[in-house]
């Protein structure tokens, strides 16, 4: 436990480690608390790409956490940047919500539903049959597929509902071209993370509640790696994975205790 406490700064998954839905995890605000007092750095990393961080901290406000914009960083913020680096003054046809739209912008990244460089996928509740059709066509005169994040499901106040691995499946299929996605477990986000908070890896440990794409994505950037059980993973099914994180919480109480 000192062995983490002593980290110069965290990394933290949001959705099951700080909350769930609109409830916020037992201990959490402690671990805030500790966090700021102590000095210590830290972001919260997000597959998310619905939300821009000004509404991220809002909506933790909304918990009672007064938390900054600026320890926010998203898929979709990712995403812009990993373009601009790869295209700077690209174009894009997205399927997304307004943030996703706002971070491309932000980067020099502006739509076109005619010719982009880019087809760009996200979470959506505004997803329908001409959007799908309109991809695949663009992408099948040449732009190139990009997922926020390869996540299949993601958990709402509803219960399960897909998330962008399953929206972008029928234009991978439709094409035949596989999508390049930005978000956890692709180390590149945590590598923002890292940048952003501007320390060396060995400096910091990632928490998160996934084996699948926190956890991977930890070990792969050479981070320490925290599992908190308050998520979705359950202690019995860490042995289903052929790695495993270097701590293992109850939680981030824990940390606080």
């Amino acid at each position: 436990m000192e062995q983490i406490k002593n980290k110069i700064g965290f990394i933290c998954d949001m959705d099951g480690v700080i909350y769930h839905g609109s409830r916020i995890l037992d201990g959490v605000p402690e671990f805030l608390s500790w966090m700021i007092t102590s000095g210590k750095k830290f972001v919260f990393l997000t597959n998310s790409a619905e939300r821009t961080p000004h509404e991220l901290s809002m909506k933790l406000g909304r918990m009672g956490l007064d938390i900054s914009p600026d320890h926010f960083y998203t898929s979709a913020m990712a995403t812009a940047e990993f373009l601009s680096n790869q295209k700077p003054d690209s174009t894009a046809y997205v399927i997304g919500e307004a943030a996703l739209t706002k971070a491309l912008y932000d980067r020099g990244i502006y739509m076109n539903d005619v010719n982009p460089d880019y087809v760009v996928v996200g979470e959506t509740r505004s997803y329908n049959f001409e959007k799908i059709e309109k991809a695949i066509d663009l992408v099948l005169k040449g732009a190139k597929l990009i997922g926020t994040n390869p996540d299949i499901t993601g958990p709402t106040e509803r219960g399960i509902m897909p998330a962008t691995g399953s929206l972008i499946a029928p234009i991978e299929i439709a094409t035949g071209r596989k999508a390049y996605f930005v978000g956890k477990p692709n180390p590149l986000m945590l590598r923002h993370g890292l940048k952003k908070l501007d320390c060396h890896s060995a400096d910091i440990a990632f928490i998160g509640d996934r084996m699948d794409t926190d956890i991977i994505a930890g070990i792969e950037s050479n981070v320490d790696t925290v599992l908190v059980l308050s998520g979705v993973t359950a202690r019995e099914d860490i042995d289903r994975f052929p790695y495993r994180p270097k701590y293992i919480l109850n939680s981030v109480k824990d940390l606080v205790k």
